[in-house]
């Protein structure tokens, strides 16, 4: 048996828990380096417009291979149009975090997206008509007040541009909300495959108004960003596949610890002790939700 194999099978061997643990750290060091490749993207001037196309771009053509195998299955669908829509929220939403990540401060545009599944639980009451009891609305604005130590507002000045990983995450999750309507019609395959072929026109357009030719470099960085964006989709459906989410979702709270670590030592960004408190209060509140029953909120996926 050959030291691969050996770890294949010592790892199938670990409890569910501890699987969908490490699964989550990895999603969760593949999205901590979404923030500097799109800092690296833009270096030379590309737009972050640009950037979000390249990005869904590679990533559509890592997916096609698979597509072209399945064929016949893959964008096999009960429900296209609420496809298209997922698709396009999810984009809208990927093409204001790339804008927040190539202006502001990495490790708070990070604690920022936590609050994508708060925003979640409201457009599942609202929208869905899903019962929300007490404790998760509780929560939900304890995650809130998350959201305001981080940003304090009122109390330090405020950028403008942190309405975009906010409003960023209002659009994923309304992406994730259309996963949760789609899962009982249509596979998880093939809700990505729609994805991967959604992704491409949507982000095309906005692109074209802001065209320049990236410099070959450029080209490496953001072909990574797509192949970083694939592992972190994959690593986060096999965490999620290992274990239920109130035993996962503690663990990508690590993902603020990978973005500030590469904000520290790539561009010098110390984050205050306000985005630490803050991220863990919408980490918290996230964590309760999920252990408190249905409907548990997942992470950002876009």
């Amino acid at each position: 048996m050959t030291r691969a194999s050996e770890g294949a099978s010592f790892f199938a061997s670990l409890p569910g828990p501890a699987r969908g643990a490490l699964w989550m750290l990895g999603a969760s060091l593949c999205f901590g380096t979404q923030g500097p490749l799109v800092r690296f993207s833009v270096a030379d001037g590309t737009d972050p417009m640009v950037v979000t196309f390249f990005r869904s771009l590679v990533l559509f053509l890592l997916v096609l291979p698979w597509i072209l195998r399945h064929r016949n299955t893959a964008l096999r669908s009960k429900r296209p149009g609420a496809q298209i829509l997922r698709g396009a929220f999810s984009m809208v939403g990927l093409i204001l975090l790339v804008l927040a990540q190539a202006k502001l401060p990495l490790a708070e545009v990070s604690a920022l997206t936590f609050a994508a599944p708060l925003f979640g639980t409201i457009g599942a009451a609202l929208l869905l008509g899903e019962v929300v009891r007490m404790q998760r609305w509780i929560a939900t604005l304890v995650g809130f007040a998350g959201v305001w130590i981080v940003l304090r507002p009122g109390v330090s000045a405020v950028d403008p541009l942190f309405v975009l990983p906010l409003v960023s995450a209002v659009f994923i999750a309304a992406s994730n909300l259309r996963i949760r309507s789609l899962s009982h019609h249509d596979s998880p395959n093939t809700t990505v495959a729609w994805l991967a072929m959604v992704s491409v026109p949507v982000t095309l357009v906005p692109a074209l108004f802001f065209w320049t030719w990236p410099e070959p470099i450029t080209l490496i960085w953001m072909s990574m960003l797509g192949v970083t964006a694939l592992g972190a989709h994959f690593c986060l459906t096999q965490a999620f596949t290992a274990a239920e989410a109130s035993a996962v979702l503690p663990y990508d709270y690590s993902r603020l610890i990978v973005t500030s670590t590469f904000g520290y030592f790539l561009f010098a960004e110390v984050p205050t002790i306000w985005t630490w408190v803050g991220g863990a209060v919408i980490v918290g509140a996230v964590v309760y939700m999920a252990r408190r029953g249905n409907a548990a909120p997942r992470p950002p996926a876009v």
